[in-house]
């Protein structure tokens, strides 16, 4: 299962997912949903502007787990 880690990474850097779309320019829902681990797809382009704007890599941003 691949989980997101965007909630430990915005807390980590005292941000809000507000101050994550007006960085970015994503959808509000699209970051809200995968703030709350409720994506259930995510396009190349958002992971990469994401990735940028936190100055992470994808294994940081999405997390595989096994159930």
């Amino acid at each position: 299962m691949i989980k997101s880690n965007l909630a430990v990474l915005l807390a980590e850097r005292k941000m809000r997912v507000s101050d994550l779309v007006k960085e970015t320019g994503i959808n509000k829902s699209t970051l809200y949903k995968l703030y709350n681990d409720e994506s259930v797809r995510i396009d190349f382009e958002t992971i990469d502007k994401i990735c940028l704007a936190l100055d992470v890599e994808v294994g940081e941003l999405l997390v595989f787990t096994k159930k």
